[in-house]
């Protein structure tokens, strides 16, 4: 208690729960309290005082966060890791899905992912950019890690905030967002970011026909109510968010990047689809990062302009083929097996690339009697394989919710959900939907109550979407499933009914009908094409078997009936509707719908449990195989399909177990008079088929041997990797040819190791192709002839990818090229390079003039210059080059040196002779042919024979034809 005495007084509160101490003191002090954020004061009470004069009390107070802005998000970011980690830290496959979800990190194989997209065809079916016909492997694109998509680049300066990442259907897009999102939930990556939210297109789709629309805010705690937690929306710019939209190519928003309106308020609504835009093109939340995914016939919806990187998922390499099929069958010896029979299938290795199939492939042969029965009984063709997956998870369904063993594979209620699920996929394949909403089940009497309780083998093969969001979206596994389900109900409607499952269409008068393609052509000798190639000597001649391929004549008018509309008769009049109505696809959408089509009469494990009265129709199947052949071999070059189409058809052969074509081209490939033959472009596209599926490799393969087009002959180009040496020389090689040639460059397969390409007229667009393929070569060549190839105008850039790329050529040709000057310098450093390897070089006729050549003869002077050969014929040299000459004769490590055809002199021919005199002299060739050497030379030089002779240095010395008679005299060429 304060003195009645005393003034004024001091007080003080202390932050805390506890009581403030007060004090008193006599003074002119004022009395203040302070109290800090979560502190409590407890004013004074001033009683029974005495006071004298005023009391004057001020109250002010001060505003604070309720929490530091780092401390705020860093909760919200905790929160949100845990529920992300539970949702993607598990993936269930088949029916697990109704069980224990496997652990990702468990099974999840590493993917092999490109920034950029390679080069190519990129309007056909998805699988056939896997083929490796076309390509493997390369390093044209740099490969980069799951992670690290948002990273710089070495030689990169700027930031990427939108990235697209683009591969096919079952490649393991969606995956590789779950482990993304799984490695920053558990701290492994990325932890530069603060929130990572994840908005599937799929998802996005059921919001559109919301009216009123969402505020950023309120779409984002629609999917995430841990963000109502964030108290104002307006700091999230000042956050590292990153946007994770899976799907595009599922997307049903308009996009509308051009004609939205623009907003940057987190606050206000919009419609769903011009919030996603404003996101994406930065206008919200600029500093935001946004990851797309997205089959590659979608990433057209997002312009160039938006995007800042463009990655590809590129599947499993062969490598990482072995490693998921190791960590998939536990037992090392079955998993080796398996792997084992994989290879010995060409169809079956190349569509492992794609990680569903490896699933599939590894379901099945994990079956114990697979394996282990006839070798005709094991899988080899798609057909086979996805017949057996089919009914394994049947049977495995059976066993799980009924207790069935080993007894009726199919029940009729199986039977009934097959069909119409085939009724389904049928219905939307060649419309290329994907993606059902239960409205679009329930058109074909689906229940999804059937199917995904009753029949747990869909959850295999038809798989429900998820279940958190209001509206059921559902989906094949894969495309192939739905493809190899809409194969099975058109055979099914033909061998049940007798109807046919295609319907009539309309098409222009200008559509171009392959059926035209059909008449045969027939050569000098009287016989067909096709008989060159048949290796069945009743292909061609027995008329039983023959196809009647009658022109179809069509009128004036804009648009006719299509003969699909006609009754189907047979078994071969569905399969060659089909085959047709795939080869007038636009994409190839239907390519793996046809094979499964002709397949499934040949393997009959799945359709004779449905009482089916048809046998297998082995005159049919013998008319579609001829059918075929004649389609491959006859099919006029201005209308030629893509090699791809051409390869389906050979694989199609392959579903008929047919192999008489395949040795018919074989056994004319041994033909030596092809040079003597025209060869169409549809037989190269044939020639590439064989001779890379064979797996031999072939010690040659000379280009001009086989009389093509341009067309024709670049279509072989892709048999390059399967030979050691290549001869490629006037080829009349373009563009294409050289886009070819460097995917072959770049191929982690390839076998070649000699490469000819002299006497091509190529110009420069052609020329830079080639650079990026040699460039980024994932081997070196041992030897390149780009003799006569004109470079004066690309000669620098192709030099730099040559000489500084990864892999220097042991030996190069650039005889009479017009190099100039400015190839000097790269040179030089080429042969200072560390890693240099170049042996052999030979610059002649090349107008590089004293000045260009002191430069080369620089780089000989390194000391990790490893050439041994150097050819320098006409190249415009005078004797002041000679001193240099002359030293590096002396320290280099040369063994032959050709100067013949320059303007050296006696002067410069008595300097060269000085470095032949020394002790240090490696050299064994000596070129002078054609030079100016006169009498006195040719005496100064002879005058050396006991200096040389000595030392044993020259093995071989040309002079012109009157020194060299001299030099014979003296007998002094050595053995």
């Amino acid at each position: 208690m304060a003195d009645s005495t005393s003034s004024e007084s001091a007080i003080t509160a202390q932050t805390g729960p506890s009581q403030p101490t007060i004090t008193a003191q006599t003074g002119p002090l004022q009395s203040t309290i302070t109290a800090h954020t979560g502190g409590v004061a407890v004013l004074p009470q001033l009683h029974s005082c005495h006071i004298e004069g005023s009391v004057n009390i001020s109250v002010s107070t001060c505003s604070a966060p309720v929490l530091k802005p780092d401390i705020c998000i860093k909760t919200v970011s905790d929160k949100l890791k845990s529920n992300l980690r539970k949702t993607f830290g598990s993936i269930l496959e088949g029916i697990a899905r109704k069980g224990t979800p496997t652990l990702l990190n468990d099974i999840y194989t590493k993917l092999y992912i490109i920034q950029g997209e390679r080069e190519r065809i990129n309007n056909e079916h998805e699988v056939w950019e896997l083929d490796s016909v076309l390509e493997s492997e390369t390093s044209q694109d740099t490969p980069i890690n799951l992670n690290d998509i948002f990273q710089r680049l070495p030689d990169e300066n700027e930031d990427f905030r939108v990235v697209i990442t683009k591969g096919i259907a079952g490649i393991g897009k969606t995956v590789s967002v779950h482990k993304f999102i799984l490695d920053w939930t558990e701290e492994k990556a990325n932890q530069d970011v603060d929130l990572m939210i994840v908005l599937p297109f799929r998802d996005l789709n059921t919001m559109i026909e919301d009216d009123e629309g969402y505020s950023l805010q309120e779409l984002l705690e629609e999917f995430y109510p841990e963000l109502r937690d964030v108290k104002d929306p307006n700091k999230y710019d000042g956050y590292k968010i990153l946007f994770i939209f899976d799907g595009l190519d599922e997307s049903r928003l308009p996009l509308d990047f051009h004609n939205n309106k623009r907003t940057s308020n987190v606050t206000k609504k919009f419609s769903v689809d011009v919030l996603i835009t404003n996101l994406i093109k930065g206008q919200l939340l600029s500093s935001a990062y946004i990851w797309i995914t997205s089959r590659p016939a979608a990433i057209h919806k997002v312009s160039n302009w938006i995007l800042h990187r463009l990655t590809e998922i590129q599947g499993f390499s062969d490598p990482q083929k072995e490693e998921y099929f190791r960590k998939k069958i536990t037992d090392p010896i079955l998993a080796d097996r398996v792997i084992s029979h994989i290879k010995t299938s060409k169809s079956l290795h190349i569509m492992c690339h794609i990680p569903v199939f490896c699933w599939i492939s590894s379901t099945v042969f994990s079956i114990p009697e697979i394996l282990d029965t006839t070798p005709e009984n094991i899988p080899t063709s798609l057909t086979a394989m996805y017949t057996r997956f089919l009914l394994h998870q049947m049977q495995k369904k059976n066993e799980k919710y009924y207790g069935k063993h080993n007894t009726v594979p199919l029940s009729e209620t199986d039977m009934k959900i097959i069909l119409k699920l085939g009724e389904l996929a049928f219905a939307n394949l060649d419309k290329q939907n994907l993606v059902f909403s239960e409205s679009d089940l329930s058109k074909h009497d689906i229940d999804v109550t059937d199917v995904s309780i009753q029949s747990g083998v869909f959850t295999e093969i038809f798989k429900e979407e998820d279940p958190t969001i209001r509206e059921k979206w559902y989906s094949f596994v894969h495309l192939t499933i739905q493809e190899y389900l809409a194969a099975f109900h058109a055979f099914y409607l033909f061998a049940s009914e007798g109807s046919n499952p295609f319907p009539p269409q309309k098409r222009s008068r200008y559509e171009y009908d392959y059926e035209d393609d059909s008449e045969e052509s027939v050569n000098q000798s009287g016989n067909t094409e096709e008989d060159e190639f048949s290796d069945d000597e009743n292909d061609s001649s027995d008329p039983e078997y023959a196809t009647s391929e009658d022109d179809e004549e069509y009128s004036d008018e804009d648009e006719i009936q299509q003969t699909a509309s006609q009754q189907i008769k047979s078994l071969h009049d569905l399969q060659k509707t089909a085959i047709r109505k795939a080869l007038k696809s636009t994409n190839g959408h239907l390519d793996l719908f046809v094979r499964f089509l002709l397949g499934l009469p040949v393997d009959d494990s799945l359709w004779r449990h449905f009482n089916l009265q048809i046998t297998k129709d082995q005159k049919s199947i013998k008319e579609t195989i001829q059918y075929i052949k004649n389609k491959v071999v006859m099919m006029k070059e201005r209308m030629l399909p893509s090699p791809e189409r051409c390869f389906n058809l050979f694989h199609c052969l392959g579903e008929l177990k047919d192999v008489s074509l395949l040795k018919g081209i074989q056994k004319f490939l041994s033909s030596m008079n092809l040079s003597n033959q025209t060869i169409t472009a549809a037989q190269c596209t044939a020639f590439a088929f064989i001779i890379i599926t064979s797996d031999e490799v072939m010690e040659e393969f000379d280009l001009r041997k086989y009389n093509a087009s341009r067309e024709g002959r670049r279509r072989l180009i892709p048999v390059l990797r399967c030979c050691i040496k290549a001869k490629l020389a006037d080829c009349i090689l373009n563009e294409k040819c050289c886009k070819a040639l460097a995917q072959v460059l770049q191929s982690n397969n390839s076998h070649l190791r000699e490469l000819d390409l002299s006497h091509n007229d190529l110009e420069e667009p052609a020329v830079k192709a080639l650079a990026d393929g040699l460039k980024n070569s994932h081997r070196s060549l041992a030897s390149l002839d780009l003799s006569f190839v004109d470079l004066e105008k690309a000669g620098p850039v192709l030099m730099n990818a040559i000489l500084l790329g990864p892999h220097q050529p042991h030996t190069l040709s650039l005889r009479g090229c017009k190099l100039k000057q400015d190839i000097c310098d790269i040179l030089a450093k080429a042969m200072e390079m560390p890693s240099s390897q170049l042996k052999n070089l030979d610059l002649s006729y090349n107008p590089l003039t004293d000045a260009g050549v002191e430069k080369v003869l620089q780089g000989l002077l390194s000391k990790t210059c490893v050439l041994e050969m150097l050819r320098l014929c006409a190249c415009y040299i005078t004797e002041a080059s000679c001193v240099t000459l002359a030293k590096i004769l002396q320290q280099s490590s040369l063994l032959e040196l050709d100067l013949s055809g320059n303007l050296l002199r006696d002067e410069g021919v008595k300097l060269v002779c000085t470095g032949l005199m020394s002790p240090h002299c490696r050299l064994n060739t000596l070129g002078f042919e054609s030079g100016r050497v006169q009498g006195c030379a040719v005496q100064i030089t002879l005058g050396t024979d006991v200096v040389l002779m000595t030392h044993n240095i020259l093995a071989d010395v040309h002079l012109t034809k009157y020194a060299n008679q001299c030099w014979k005299q003296f007998s002094f060429k050595t053995s």
